[in-house]
């Protein structure tokens, strides 16, 4: 019999030692209450820290709420291990929200000839902010006022208007009949000495020489207008292309920066 007791108290002890070296220590013990505060809908969104000294465990750190500083107290308490727990929290309430602004009575997006929609859900009211927002940090970040209107294409009158300026203004022979009178002169004497009157001959020519000369100067001086009317018009309608294709350039360049914006805050844009 007294064989039995011993051995019965012998295994007792064995029993005890391995329930004793089974014991979370206060790592474990700080790691686990820290994470089932995090996982705890009511203290989630707490910051605590934890400090166990052979289960006895301190609390330190910020709560929302009363409620939630007695339940990680709760949290703590339950913890296997705890012998005891001083509580230190604070209570620090979450700063309220300022109001939102009201709604734009207008959407941004249509301004530009653009449609977005919501990918979560996004009320109206919602997706008027986001295309305001997305439609100011557009323009500062490409530097392009997408409110700027488009230049005007250049009406018949413009370019009537240019082609008379740049005819007028183009260089106009001189000359041609002094010149034509010369030639006339020269060429009539030749003829008239062979008809033994050289000085009829070259007046004779004279004349016919100054309407030639006179002729031919009108004729050059008027295809050079033509010519310089033709380039005048080219031009106005050239420099309307390039303001044209600049203007298209830049609200492209809007246009991607918004749609990047939106696409970021969960909207499909076309």
């Amino acid at each position: 019999m007294p064989r039995v007791v011993s051995v019965f108290c012998c295994l007792s002890f064995i029993s005890l030692f391995f329930a004793c070296s089974r014991k979370p220590n206060d790592d474990v013990i700080g790691r686990d209450i820290e994470t089932k505060v995090s996982a705890d809908p009511q203290t989630q969104d707490s910051q605590i820290a934890v400090e166990s000294k052979q289960g006895n465990v301190k609390l330190t750190g910020k709560v929302k709420t009363p409620a939630a500083r007695e339940q990680v107290e709760k949290i703590a308490k339950a913890e296997p291990g705890v012998s005891a727990v001083d509580d230190e929290t604070t209570v620090v309430p979450a700063a309220a929200q300022a109001p939102l602004p009201p709604p734009p009575t207008f959407s941004a997006a249509q301004k530009i000839n653009m449609f977005a929609y919501p990918k979560n859900n996004q009320n109206r009211d919602q997706q008027l902010r986001d295309e305001l927002d997305c439609y100011n940090l557009s323009q500062q970040q490409s530097g392009v006022n997408p409110e700027a209107p488009a230049p005007a294409a250049p009406t018949s009158a413009d370019i009537s208007a240019a082609q008379k300026e740049a005819a007028s203004g183009a260089q106009q022979a001189q000359g041609g009949r002094a010149r034509g009178a010369a030639r006339g002169a020269a060429g009539g004497a030749m003829i008239g000495a062979i008809a033994g009157d050289a000085g009829k001959g070259a007046g004779i020519g004279a004349v016919a020489g100054t309407m030639r000369g006179g002729m031919q100067q009108r004729q050059t001086n008027a295809a050079t207008k033509q010519q310089a009317a033709q380039q005048g018009g080219s031009q106005v309608q050239q420099g309307y292309a390039q303001a044209k294709a600049s203007y298209d350039q830049g609200m492209s360049t809007f246009k991607r920066a918004f749609s990047a914006c939106m696409d970021a805050r969960a909207y499909s844009v076309k």
